[in-house]
């Protein structure tokens, strides 16, 4: 994605560092181009909300509604806008995106941004990020993912089901962690890769081959079942990120998930959060892969 203003000074939070490229040569590709303005703009007059999303903070696992509209969704005909009213933390007060899935060229308007602003504050980065793998086909997933000698993992699960306690079980093992929280899965040829995405303050890109996909569960013991066809589609699509207010998005999300679990094993894991799962899975690996 290249990102540009006219008139802006534009400075992406600190987590996205690591992930800008100064200049792109001529032979790279641009998959998007995302053209960012000052001032407010209008969402059209025909346009209809399809999609609205309230500000909800999460403290001790209690989920707190903040305020009722956080963002929201709006279309006329191909034609998108994403309204942000961004929380009385943020920089700026509000945003519109005006976007198509069939266009890579976006534009952005940050009111309240004078010279400079973040293109990419929250929760601009996340719907930016998320409409960009539906403009390229790609999977968004809340998982963890690990590289174990030249093999990756994902291990997808809703907040508290052991993520982030997986990725910290593998890099005690010595595997590289690729992300423990959200990641792209990416195409290629007859193969799939994953993605880490800038969630973190210290992230920096990352990338691994990805050979097997875990939906996992907190256990009384290490138990790992493969899953097929419907099952094994319906597991992952479960944990996938999306708006479900478009049903061709959604079929569009559907094929690329079937696409990959018809060659990507699937496993629905329980695990105890100790050593003896990483034995577990190397074993689970190896029965898996005799013939």
């Amino acid at each position: 994605m290249q990102i540009e203003s006219p008139e802006l000074n534009l400075l992406p939070g600190r987590r996205f560092q690591n992930f800008i490229i100064p200049t792109i040569s001529p032979e790279e590709k641009i998959n998007l181009k995302l053209n960012v303005f000052p001032g407010k703009a209008d969402i059209s007059s025909k346009a209809v909300k399809v999609f609205q999303a309230p500000f909800i903070e999460e403290t001790g696992g209690v989920r707190i509604n903040r305020s009722p509209e956080f963002w929201s969704v709006w279309r006329d005909g191909e034609e998108l806008f994403i309204k942000v009213s961004f929380n009385e933390n943020a920089e700026h007060k509000n945003a519109i995106l005006k976007f198509s899935l069939d266009s890579n060229e976006w534009d952005l308007w940050i009111e309240g941004s004078g010279k400079s602003a973040d293109p990419l504050e929250y929760p601009l980065d996340g719907l930016i990020l998320y409409y960009l793998t539906v403009l390229n086909g790609d999977i968004l997933i809340h998982a963890s993912g690990i590289n174990n000698g030249g093999k990756g993992y994902i291990f997808s699960g809703v907040s508290g089901k052991g993520k982030t306690t997986l990725a910290k079980l593998w890099d005690k093992a010595g595997a590289k962690v690729i992300h423990d929280d959200r990641l792209i899965i990416k195409a290629d040829g007859d193969n799939y890769n994953m993605h880490n995405t800038p969630v973190y303050d210290d992230d920096e890109p990352r990338v691994s081959t990805l050979n097997s996909l875990y939906i996992i569960e907190h256990g009384t013991g290490n138990r790992s079942l493969r899953v097929h066809g419907a099952r094994a589609v319906s597991l992952v699509m479960a944990n996938c990120i999306q708006h479900n207010w478009n049903s061709s998005t959604i079929a569009g999300l559907l094929r690329s998930v079937s696409a990959m679990c018809s060659t990507m094993p699937v496993f629905k894991l329980e695990f105890i959060p100790d050593k003896s799962v990483i034995d577990h899975l190397l074993t689970n690996e190896k029965s898996s892969s005799q013939p």
